[in-house]
């Protein structure tokens, strides 16, 4: 384990100590009873004072990470309840990495029956008959696609069919700006290799996509994060928080937000894009599913308005299409474009051609048009099955957000609750869902939880919600008893 901190940060370093322990405990890397290293070797490690080293734990074990026993040192979680692990050890034979999070794959991975943790699609909403015939057909006609590198910036047929596509999406862009990813996380990667290091400050909404945390952390960057609304990224708090510090990139989903389904407005839209072009900062458009709305269409895209070149533009088609292809995008200027590229080449040196090519032909018929009507279908249907299960199953207390597109729910427990406990609790009830804590870079709200509805069958979401409610009404009843109170419920 080593720990880097930037001691030019406004950021104190109790508070970097305590968020990279965190991290790592959160994501798996540090098993449950592992013994950390004392106060004395930490203070050794890090080049700090015991006091900032004890603050940093005092934090820790304020939110029951940790468990300090006399005598016998400090513990992750409740070292009486399990087996204590070795010591976690700077000996060069454990291999010290750099490491700091990854909780988008530890909680993505449970193996359990219903897995509401993971956003994806169910197999059987997806074109996989189109794109078996697409591979059969491409097997049988073009068999020299599997003996061919593709261009490193993406299959030329390709760029073009989604240059015709983004039209549609009011986006005018050449195929030259045009770089095919391994899927929209690499996209995130890709950007934050290229423009991102030690110390600089990346912007993100609170909370945000787990997964781009997890990113934005391996760079060393500051993530400092902004509250939303109802018309999503609160603007002025953006604007307050730059007059301290210049951020390098701000991350934004703007449409049916990851996690809560929230959409930014056209106003807000705007106005981020006026302030990303008076800072001279990049902004990085995530956009997963901004087809799949259920209601109404959600504002143009901020890339749409983007005329000085300060938008950065990001499309997985994974959800959409086809996971096992793993295909994104990513449109940029031909300047910034052209720094991506050489990411891009010491990441991979290009896509697979056949992926690319599996996919092509959805786009040169124009089938995606219909393919993404019938899965908004299909989704809606579910997502309403979803709220009309929590409205009569979930206790009193747990409140959501009903999102107008996107895959998943966001829920709220009562203040005092915890899902990280709760998961716990869920898990016996053979189901898991992705604790809200994962979604936060820096003050950690406990009390939410995010379930994806898209990934389940119906009948899946049926037994589960059900299942789900009944285990947080259980973990409140409990969790009231422990503290010698009536239910948090």
């Amino acid at each position: 384990m080593r720990i880097e901190l930037n001691r030019s940060s406004q950021v104190p370093l109790a508070r970097q100590i305590y968020r990279a322990l965190s991290d790592r405990i959160l994501s798996g890397y540090f098993a449950k009873g592992t013994r950390l290293p004392s106060v004395r070797q930490l203070t050794r490690m890090l080049q700090v004072s015991p006091v900032t080293v004890s603050h940093a734990l005092d934090l820790l074990e304020a939110d029951k990470l940790i468990t300090r026993v006399q005598g016998k040192g400090t513990f992750v979680y409740e070292a009486g309840e399990v087996e204590v692990k070795k010591e976690v050890s700077n000996s060069p034979l454990q291999f010290p990495d750099y490491l700091h999070r990854s909780q988008a794959k530890h909680y993505s991975e449970k193996p359990v029956a219903i897995n509401f943790s993971l956003s994806a699609v169910a197999a059987d909403l997806l074109p996989t008959r189109e794109l078996a015939e697409n591979l059969r057909h491409l097997a049988q006609y073009y068999p020299e696609v599997l003996a061919q590198y593709g261009e490193i910036q993406g299959d030329l047929e390709l760029r073009q069919a989604l240059s015709s596509y983004l039209m549609n999406e009011q986006i005018a862009v050449s195929p030259q700006e045009i770089l095919v990813t391994n899927g929209s996380q690499q996209g995130i990667d890709l950007v934050a290799r290229s423009f991102i290091g030690p110390g600089d400050v990346v912007v993100t909404e609170e909370p945000t996509y787990a997964a781009a945390i997890d990113v934005f952390r391996s760079r060393g960057a500051t993530i400092l994060s902004v509250p939303m609304d109802e018309e999503g990224m609160r603007i002025d708090r953006l604007t307050a928080l730059t007059d301290e510090v210049t951020p390098k990139l701000i991350y934004t989903v703007p449409s049916f937000q990851s996690p809560t389904g929230k959409v930014m407005s056209l106003r807000r839209r705007k106005q981020l894009l006026g302030l990303a072009e008076d800072l001279n900062c990049l902004v990085l458009e995530d956009d997963p599913w901004s087809e799949i709305y259920y209601d109404e269409t959600p504002p143009p895209h901020i890339k749409s308005m983007d005329h000085s070149g300060h938008v950065i533009y990001l499309k997985g088609l994974s959800k959409m299409l086809s996971p096992g292809c793993r295909i994104g995008f990513l449109i940029a200027s031909v300047s910034i474009l052209n720094r991506l590229i050489t990411a891009k080449t010491n990441a991979d040196l290009g896509n697979p051609l056949l992926n690319q090519k599996v996919i092509l032909p959805i786009f040169q018929s124009r089938q995606i048009t219909p393919l993404l009507k019938q899965l908004r279908a299909a989704l809606k249907q579910r997502r309403d099955l979803a709220i009309k299960l929590l409205k009569q199953h979930a206790p009193q207390g747990v409140r959501w957000i009903i999102p107008r597109g996107g895959f998943n729910l966001w829920l709220t427990l009562p203040p005092q609750a915890n899902t990280i406990e709760l998961l716990d609790e869920a898990e016996r009830h053979h189901l898991t869902f992705l604790p809200g804590s994962a979604c936060y870079p820096n003050e950690v709200e406990w009390n939410h939880l995010r379930i994806s509805f898209s990934q389940v069958s119906e009948e899946q979401l049926r037994t589960g919600l059900v299942e789900l409610c009944s285990a947080i009404a259980s973990y409140l009843a409990a969790a009231g008893s422990r503290k010698g109170t009536t239910p948090l419920f």
